[in-house]
């Protein structure tokens, strides 16, 4: 059996995109993380102001999502939002118990 462990991830996606596109986003990196793991929970905290100013946007949509996957698998994911247009910022913690 392949030893999994739990992590968290938060996004920030581009609210300036327009809702179509930054739901498809959200649902591209839901889809992807439980095709290589199991989402456990996943908190849409939606439009929020951003501490300071990214690409001179003030405002981007957030997303929290808790999974366990195997241990390579968030290196992937970190790529996966790196290369994608409309992700502001990422974050991917191994929650060690």
């Amino acid at each position: 059996m392949v030893k999994t462990h739990n992590y968290e991830t938060i996004f920030i996606v581009d609210s300036s995109r327009g809702e179509e596109q930054v739901t498809a986003l959200v649902e591209k990196f839901k889809s992807l993380i439980s095709a290589n793991g199991e989402i456990s929970k996943v908190d849409d905290w939606g439009k929020r102001r951003l501490a300071y100013e990214i690409d001179d946007l003030t405002e981007g949509y957030y997303v929290l999502v808790e999974f366990t996957a195997a241990p390579e698998f968030p290196a992937e994911l970190c790529r996966q939002f790196k290369i994608t247009d409309g992700i502001l910022r990422y974050i991917v913690i191994n929650q060690a118990k």
